[in-house]
C-alpha cells in the first residue's frame, strides 16, 4: 500500500514539512509513504496552458496521485486558508482527462505557530477535496503552537501529537484498504 504525502509549505524549516516527515515514521507495516516534493515547481493553473497539454510536472503529479492508494495532505494556514502552492497543486490535480482525486482516501493535517493549529488551512483543503469527490477522513489534526511541539531540529517531541499522527495514518491506511474508489 502506498500513501502519497504533500506538504503545502515551501520553507526548508517548515513545521508542516516536519509533520509530514513524522507521518513517514508512523506508517503501519506494509505501508509506504512517498512525498511529492515539487509543488513549488508547478506552474500557476491556467486553462490555456492545460488546453495546450499539461506540463510534464503536472502529468507527474496526477500520475503520483493516481498510483497512490491514499493521499496525506499537510497544510499551513495563511489568512484563514491553505497556501497558494497547495491550492494550485490541488487545482491541477482536480483537472485532466482522469479525475485522480475522485474517490481517493485523503487525510488532512496542519500546524502553525499560533493557537489555531492551521485549522483554517485544514478546513479550506477539506472543502476543496470534498468538491472533487475525494473520500476525506473526518479525523483531522490541527497542531497549535508548533514551536512547542517540535524541537530545534524539527523533530516532533509532543507525544500526544505523535499518537494522533499515528492514529490518522493508520486510519487512512485502513480506509484505503477497505474503500472501493468511486467512479470518476
Amino acid at each position: 500500500m502506498k500513501i502519497l504525502g504533500m506538504a503545502g509549505s515551501l520553507r526548508v524549516g517548515s513545521y508542516n514539512r516536519a509533520l509530514l516527515r513524522t507521518a513517514l515514521e508512523q506508517v503501519p507495516i506494509g505501508v509506504t509513504v512517498e512525498i511529492f516534493g515539487e509543488l513549488g515547481a508547478l506552474p500557476y493553473f491556467d486553462e490555456d496552458l492545460e488546453a495546450a497539454g499539461a506540463p510534464a510536472i503536472v502529468v507527474d503529479l496526477r500520475r503520483a496521485i493516481a498510483d497512490a492508494d491514499a493521499l496525506l495532505v499537510v497544510t499551513p494556514e495563511y489568512n484563514g486558508g491553505t497556501s497558494g502552492v497547495l491550492k494550485n497543486a490541488l487545482d491541477w490535480a482536480s483537472r485532466g482527462p482522469v479525475r485522480v482525486l475522485a474517490g481517493k482516501p485523503v487525510a488532512i493535517m496542519g500546524t502553525s505557530t499560533g493557537g489555531g493549529g492551521a485549522q483554517g488551512g485544514i478546513e479550506s483543503v477539506g472543502r476543496l477535496l470534498r468538491r472533487t469527490r475525494s473520500d476525506v477522513l473526518e479525523h483531522t489534526l490541527a497542531v497549535p503552537l508548533a514551536a512547542e511541539a517540535f524541537d530545534s531540529r524539527l523533530c516532533l517531541v509532543d507525544r500526544k501529537v505523535s499518537a494522533e499522527v499515528r492514529a490518522i495514518v493508520s486510519e487512512l491506511a485502513v480506509r484505503a484498504r477497505t474503500e472501493a474508489p468511486l467512479a470518476a
